[in-house]
Formats: C-alpha cells, structure tokens, sequence
C-alpha cells in the first residue's frame, strides 16, 4: 500500500491516511477433449478451472498475535472454500485507537501466539492447496523488534543546520544544529561536515536558496570540542552549513507492534538486511515453522519503500559508494540534496544540481538494489520463499528493481496510472519473470460501500498493463478487543470515519457469490500469465521512477487509443541476457520490442539526456537492427549525471554515429513519431481505425496467441467517463498454419470458436463490442484447440443478421426479428437465411421481492437476518423503497413470464438486467445459470426456457453500508445513502437461431 513519497511530494503516508532485475457470444459448446496449449499445462479444463495459483489472493491483516489457531484455520476454510490461492498475513489495526488492547507484550507481531496462529494458517493451507505469505516485519516499513534508533542497522537520516552570515562577519560558536529535533528514541547524532558557502541569488528558486559551487569551503577540520569560528570573505551574503547522522526513529506504521518496540532497518545497508534475517533466523524459524513454509510457504514481503524523515533518507555508506560510482566525493554536492520535511533547501546551476541529484539517487539505488532486495530475495530463496515487493517509495530505479525481484508488485491506490505498472512490467519481462502483483482494491473511505464492479473497472486496465496476480485489499480477521458490528476491520474505523478499502470475508452479503469473481479473476490471471509476455515498443528512461503516473510521449495518449502497447526499460536492464536482438526485435525471447523510443527525462526538466554506456549499448542493439526512434534535441544530449572531463563530447559521438543508421530516426514533433514507426515498418499487433478506449494485453504460446482486451481508461480520474465501444479489431497472429479465434469467457470459463472474422495474411480482424470496464479475452490458434470440432468450416466474413455463431448445429445465425438475411462466408459464396416471427421484447411487469435483512447481532461477529417481503410494480433502489431504505444484504427478485405455444428449441432470449448493484446471480426454472459478467449484466437463457409460464429468479447482494450508516452513525452517518438492488430496466429480448446453408 502506498499513499505518497514522503521525499518526492512532502506527504507521508501519515498525512495522506490522515487526508483521505535476472530471470456473450454463443451457447456453451463445451470444451470437450484435452487440448495442447503450450505453457498451460493442457486439459481441456485449464482456462475453466484455474488452478490453485492462479487464483486471486487476499491481504489478511491480523490484529498482530491477538489471533486464535482455531479461527485461522476456519478463516483459511473460509477463504479456500471460496475460490482464492492464497494470504498474505499482515500485521494492520489501524482501525483500533487504543493500542493497549492489543497486549503486544504478550500478543505482539513475532510473540508465541503470533507463531502459533501463523503455523494454524500454513498447516491449514497446506491441507487446502493454499499459499501463505509473510510480511518481513509488522506493518511497512521493515523494522526490526527491539532494534534502537541508535544501531548501526537502524534506518538513518541526514539531518541539517544552518547559520546566515554577511560577508565580512564572523561565526564563533556551537555548530548550528540540526533544524529539526531528533524523534523520540534517537539519543545519539554524529557530525559528518560544517561548511561554508557563499549564496548565489542567481541560482535561487522560489523554495531553494542559490549557492556558489565553487565557493564551498569544508570547515569540518576546524571544529574543536564542537564549536567553531570561522570569518566569511567580505562580500556577498554566506550560510554555514552542518550535516548530522542519526537514527531516524521510524517505527512501523500504526503501532506498537511489538514488545520491545521495532525500528525501521536501514534499507542500503548490509548491515539492516542482516537485522532482518538474523531476527528471523534466531526468534521466528523455529524447525516446525520452517518445515510448515516449505510445504505452504509463498512469498516474504514488503511493502512499498516509505521512509519517513524530516531529513534526507541516508546511509553511512553513501560517501564511499558515491565515489565509488561516480568516480568524485559526495560531501561537496551535500548542500544540493539536503532536505527539509521532503522540500530541497540549496540549490546550485539548475543543470548542474539536477546532475547532482540523479548522481546521488542513482548511488541509493544502487545500495538498495544490491544490499536489500538482493540479499532478502537470496536469503528467501533458502528457505524454499520467493520475494515479493513494491519498490517503489523513494526516488530509486524500481524498473531495475522488478527485474531482481521474483515478484514485483504495484497498487491501485498508490499508482497513478497505467504507466506505473508498465514500468514494473517491463522490468518483469525483460528479467524473464512471469508475475507482476497487484495490491487491489483499496479506496480512500470506502469501507463496506465498495462494490466489485469498482473493483472490475480498477483492475480491467490494470491487467491491460502487464498485472497477473491480484491481491486484494483485504480479509480482516473476526474480531479485536472493543469493536463493533460486523467485526474486526484493519483501516475501519480510521479517525473516526469510514475507513480505505474494504473488509471483504462472511461478513459482507456479497460473500455469497464470491466464488464468481475469484473464478473471474483466477482465469484472467490464467491466460496473462501463460506463455510469453510481448510489447510492441520499449521506452527507455533515464531514471527509473515509478508510482509518478509520468508516461510516454505520443504513446500515452494517442498510440495506446490506436492500439499500440509500451513498457518502460532503465539503463540496468540494458545488461541482462535477454538485452539482444534477432530480426530487429529486442528480446527476442521475451517482450519482443519492435522498437525503442529515447526522450528526454521527464523527471529532470525534459532534458535530453543519455548516459554513456547506455548510449553504447543502444548503439551497439540498433548496428545489429533494432529500430530506434529519439523524440527531441538528442543531437545536442546531455549526460544525466555530472560529466567527467570530455563525457558529452563522448556522448554525442556516440549518438551521431546511432543517428547515421538507417533503422534510427530522431523527431522534433511528438506528433510525428507514429509516421516515424510506420517508416521503420513498425506496426501494432493490435490496431483498429480510430481511437478507442480499448486496452490490449498479448501473450503467446507455442500454440496460440492470447490476447485481453479490455474497454478501459488510462487512469481512474480521467474524465469523460468511459463510454461503450463497438468497432472492428486486428489482431496479429504469430503462428503460422491455420488459425481461427476463439472467445474464452472469464465468467464462465467457455472457450468458443468465434464464427464472424475476416482474415488478411497474419492479421485476423473481428468486432469488438465492449461496455465500459469490461473485459473480453481472444485466442488465436488452430482448430479444435479447444476442444471444438468444427475443423476447417466455413465462417462468417459478413451478415445483416444479430449475431452468427457455431453451434452443435454448425454455423448459426441469430435474429430477434423475423426477416431473409444475408451472409458472406469465407468459402466465397453468400448464403440467404429465412427466420420466422420472434416474440416482441418482454418487460416484466411485477415482481416479489424477498429480502434477508442484515443486522447487527449480539456480538461483533454476529449478524441477524431480518426478512421482508415486497411487491413491485416498479423497480426501484432499496433506498426508495420505504421498508428498505436503511437496509443491506441479499435480495431475491421473483417473477414470471410466458411465452407463447409456437416456442421451439430454435428460440431463446437474453435477459438484460439493466443497473444491478452490487453481485448477482440468474436462475431461470428453478436451475441456477453459470456466473454472468458484472459490467455487463445480459444473460443468455438460451435452452432454459420453455413455451408457457417461466420462473425467473434474480439474486443480489448488496455492501452493508445503508445498515451501517444507522448502526454505526458516528462512524457511517456522514456517507450518503446509497442505491442498491435490482433498479433496471429488466427485459426479455427473444431470438431466432437457424442453421445458415
């Protein structure tokens, strides 16, 4: 979870809670014999029915070890029983104010009951085919119990003090101290440096206090007993400067967790990776616990990096690894990187801090790459675990630190957009890993109000964006000490109000169909992470940041509406294996990038900058045929970092020999970079005729390509809203041989042979029909793949008619409306289809509803049901209606139709629901039909109805927040009560199938 970078934007995850790298189109034809599609295992039932890891997974946050082994082993039931992979233990109680409750002396994170109710849950999913996953520490950051402020392992800030002078004047005195106090704990700070320089108001800028470079004077020898004199030259205004290392006194997020305390590691040194292991190895891995996480182990993992300090975040390896880097001491750039509550203080020449800065930050991603996630992964790795982390948080290159990770992971809360989880993706691919993990579902008061369609929108684009695993934000444990109905939530209440996120588990009424959207999820996860991730272009950036939402020239916002798709690359991954090229692709194995796109750094003023060895390796990829396109002055490029003596005479060299290859095209006009991909003959593998706000994601097998599709939006804040799409769609296929498209629903798990399709070459072209936040997924591969046995029949090119199909009947046409229709078959000829009269559209015209009320019972955990019965002549919101208005829970909506004498097994009709809220479910004659899509609620009754009377039955389920907004009102009176349940309009549409000759 990540809310802000405490030194990038000045919130911390405090204020902001406060605030708010190495390795449906046919009728179910069944999918009938076991196929091949290589990477997933085979089987005809590998998409229905996902396996285990597949599945989605949950955030259990755990009210540290106030937890019960028996419960942990019912709430891994509960979990299992319906349709998830796995947890993720989490020690999160935000929602509990009076801390003392929790009795961490004896119930702490890391406490004997805390490793008892941790072995309940890996005994118990080891029975269920579950996977546990641990957090490294209690709550984020990583801490330690009982590590000090004061040890060397502690997590370190570089403090500043300053005293003005005037020129000509003298300072006699104590070194300024630091202009912060020390947090609670911190009993011991060290000097580092004193110096002068003189202020260049030249270099000021509105919040920065211009310094002379060249002026700065190290004054730390002359310091005796801790004082100093020193006399500034006449002329000019000065400022001494101090520089103080100390613990920066960070615990963990809302504790205490523990008894003693924890403190946050240094996370760049050795030294608190170390701490972290070795409190590990010497107080938690005890030989059963060891033995219980290689049969049901997961993954360690931590959160996103959110290092909180009123200083800049430090090490006491920076000085020698700076220099060790850069090949220059760190101390006299000290003035251009100190902070003050995450705002900068100094500044230098614009050009030459900037230089500065990406040196420093370059320099801290590199310990932290190598010191902390290196070695915790390595350390995982013996105890048969996997790493999984968000790293991100701090201003360090998280798309080398995707590719070191076994599973890197982003957040729908913390990440502004689609290009955040693009960067981890191209991190991922290049690395040849297969996951890119997602933290889902959290919103900023939204407890017990979020519906799974809010969730579906969230996740749709994400998934687009190179997402495979979702873990959702999260299933609280029962109860705690002191709450209210329905239970223990981690973030609910938070200050008094409605909390983030939700509480998802048998306590919420949409738990009742739950199993539809862990199957959803785990078959969406199925096919994006099989066979091989591609991308149709690498964006190389110069600096590595994400959780920014900063994206790509041209490709953001207008090659993506045309389909193209993108990842971002940073100079590390320019090293791994896999950085070749074979027929101007590169990564031939992987990703397969049809080009690369340089810009200029957005995070450095858009300057057009490159350094010099990945300058080289660019060359070096585009002389063996890698299309290259640079947007902006890259003739006259600068380095990132500051130049060695001749270094941007070097740099252009380079660049004007990469500019002389004829694969190699530099623009001026953002505009012109598509006109600039089509003259390298790089094109999309997704493309359609005009813009659209449909996202793609491609993955391929030895057998098939797969693509998602989805009608999403860059971010969840752009406006307008997303509307319906309807157009033509081409698809590249990357196997030679016959192929045909097959639609794979992730509601149902039905793989059908598509019959309308037009083919040119490698390029097969369907229509596309998609409401907004919904999801589609196209596989292209040979027939019978499937489990289909339509071989090499004829398919629809075009028709006049609703819909064609393949049925058990062959190829089919539908109509809703009696007529002659028209249909263009791929054998050449046109085939003419007489339908008969269908019945007009039905609108029902009363319904009974009956409704389990839910209340509050007489403990925490116990839920009354209270029921109602009520006739409608008119759908309505239960808020509308005077008995409901305050209610939540489960609703069956009951009511009739007939049909008439004349029905045949030819009829059938689809059942639109119109505005439904929240779950659902459709049965039709007393049998319950297959799962149907959320975003777009029509179902095909097809072969369930009958002439004469039917029954139809609509099951929904709603939040609990219009419960608790009279339950609980000084924590939920202030939300709105919200409009839920069947609200319509409700129609029966009929249809006509016939056999097209």
């Amino acid at each position: 979870m990540h809310e802000a970078n405490p030194q990038r934007d000045g919130m911390s995850r405090r204020a902001v809670l406060a605030a708010g790298l190495t390795t449906g189109a046919a009728l179910a034809l069944g999918v009938g014999a076991p196929s091949a599609v290589a990477g997933t295992g085979g089987g005809a039932d590998w998409f229905a029915s996902p396996a285990r890891s597949m599945r989605p997974r949950f955030r259990w946050w755990w009210p540290d070890g106030l937890v019960d082994p028996e419960e942990i082993a019912r709430e891994v039931d509960q979990i299992a029983d319906a349709g998830f992979g796995g947890v993720e233990i989490a020690a999160v109680h935000h929602s509990i104010k009076d801390k003392s409750v929790l009795d961490t002396a004896h119930h702490g994170w890391g406490s004997r009951p805390w490793r008892d109710g941790v072995e309940a849950a890996l005994r118990r999913a080891a029975r269920r085919g579950l996977t546990v996953d641990l957090t490294l520490g209690p709550s984020w950051p990583v801490a330690v119990p009982g590590l000090t402020p004061d040890d060397d392992a502690a997590a370190k800030e570089l403090a500043h003090g300053r005293a003005p002078l005037t020129g000509g004047s003298t300072y006699q005195g104590p070194v300024p101290p630091p202009f912060h106090a020390a947090a609670a704990g911190v009993t011991r700070q060290q000097l580092l440096a004193v110096q002068a320089a003189r202020v260049e108001p030249a270099h000021s800028t509105r919040k920065e206090t211009g310094l002379d470079p060249d002026s700065v004077q190290d004054l730390t020898a002359t310091v005796t007993d801790g004082t100093l004199t020193w006399t500034a030259p006449e002329g000019g205004d000065w400022v001494l400067i101090s520089y103080w290392v100390r613990g920066s006194g960070q615990q963990p997020e809302s504790g205490p967790h523990s008894a003693p305390a924890a403190y946050a590691v240094d996370h760049f040194s050795p030294a608190g990776t170390t701490a972290v292991t070795s409190y590990w190895q010497d107080h938690l891995l005890t030989p059963s616990l060891r033995r219980l996480l290689r049969a049901a182990g997961g993954s360690f993992f931590e959160d996103s990096v959110e290092l909180e300090t009123d200083g800049l975040t430090w090490t006491p390896l920076l000085p020698e690894a700076f220099e060790k880097h850069t090949g220059r001491p760190l101390l006299p750039y000290l003035p251009a990187l100190v902070l003050d509550n995450s705002n900068q203080v100094f500044a230098f020449e614009a050009q030459f801090t900037r230089q500065i800065r990406h040196d420093f930050w370059e320099t801290v991603s590199g310990l932290f790459n190598r010191n902390h996630l290196t070695a915790l992964r390595n350390w995982a790795h013996t105890l048969g675990m996997t790493l999984r982390s968000q790293p991100y948080g701090l201003q360090t290159d998280a798309i080398a630190s995707a590719a070191i990770l076994d599973i890197p992971e982003g957040e729908s809360l913390g990440f502004k957009n689609l290009d955040d989880y693009r960067c981890l993706a191209g991190g991922r691919d290049m690395a040849g890993r297969r996951v890119l993990s997602c933290e889902a579902g959290a919103y900023n008061g939204s407890a017990y109000s979020t519906t799974w369609d809010r969730f579906l929108r969230t996740m749709g684009g994400a998934y687009a964006a190179g997402v495979n695993q979702t873990v959702v934000h999260g299933f609280s444990y029962a109860t705690a000490p002191g709450v209210n109905w329905p239970g223990f939530a981690a973030f609910s209440p938070y200050n008094g109000t409605a909390g983030y996120g939700e509480s998802w588990g048998p306590r919420q009424p949409t738990w009742r169909h739950v199993q539809d959207i862990s199957g959803y999820l785990g078959r969406v996860h199925q096919v994006l992470q099989t066979g091989t991730a591609r991308a149709d272009v690498a964006v190389f950036r110069q600096t590595g940041y994400t959780a920014t939402g900063i994206g790509a020239s041209w490709f953001t916002a207008t090659g993506v509406p045309l389909g193209w798709t993108h990842q971002f690359l940073s100079g590390p991954l320019l090293d791994l294996p896999s950085a070749t090229v074979s027929d101007g692709r590169l990564a031939p194995d992987g990703p397969a990038y049809k080009a690369l796109f340089i810009e200029g750094d957005f995070f450095y003023g858009s300057t057009p900058t490159l350094a010099v060895e990945d300058a080289r390796k660019i060359l070096a990829l585009a002389e063996v045929g890698l299309p290259v396109v640079l947007f902006g002055a890259f003739d006259q490029a600068l380095t990132p970092g500051v130049p060695d003596q001749g270094e941007t005479d070097r740099l252009r060299g380079l660049l004007a020999r990469l500019l002389t290859l004829p694969h190699v095209v530099r623009v001026t006009d953002k505009a012109a970079v598509g006109d600039a991909l089509a003259g390298l003959g790089v094109s999309a593998d997704v493309r359609h005729a005009t813009a659209s706000t449909l996202l793609n994601a491609h993955r391929v097998t030895a057998d098939a390509d797969f693509y998602y599709l989805c009608n999403g939006k860059h971010a969840e804040t752009v406006k307008p809203p997303v509307a319906a799409i309807d157009h033509d769609v081409t698809l590249r296929r990357t196997h030679g041989g016959r192929t045909v498209p097959y639609l794979l629903d992730p509601w149902t798990g039905e793989a059908v042979r598509l019959a309308r399709y037009t083919e040119d070459g490698a390029d097969i072209t369907l229509r596309v029909t998609l409401q907004p936040g919904q999801t589609t997924i196209v596989a292209l591969g040979r027939p019978g793949l499937f489990g289909d046995r339509h071989g090499t029949s004829a398919h629809a090119e075009a028709t006049d008619a609703d819909a064609v199909l393949f049925t058990d009947r062959g190829l089919t046409l539908r109509a809703r409306t009696a007529g002659t229709w028209t249909t263009r078959l791929s054998q050449g000829r046109t085939a003419t289809t007489r339908t008969p009269a269908v019945p007009a559209p039905i609108t029902p015209a009363r319904w009974e509803l009956e409704v389990e009320d839910w209340y509050p019972g007489s403990d925490a955990t116990r839920t009354d049901h209270v029921r109602h019965s009520v006739g409608l002549e008119t759908l309505r919101p239960w808020s509308q209606i005077p008995e409901l208005a305050d209610s939540a829970g489960i609703g069956r909506y009951r009511t009739t139709v007939t049909l008439p004498a004349d029905w045949t097994s030819s009829h059938g009709a689809e059942l639109e629901l119109g505005q439904v809220s929240d779950t659902f479910r459709v049965s039709v004659n007393g049998r319950r039909l297959p799962a149907a899509d959320r975003l777009h609620p029509v179902v095909d009754l097809g072969p369930f109805l009958r002439r004469g009377e039917n029954t139809l039955e609509i099951e929904v389920a709603t939040p609990l927040i219009n419960r608790l907004r009279v339950a609980q009102p000084t924590v939920f009176g202030g939300v709105a009560r919200q409009d839920h349940g069947l609200v319509g309009p409700v129609r029966l549409v009929p249809y006509v199938q016939a056999a097209v000759r």
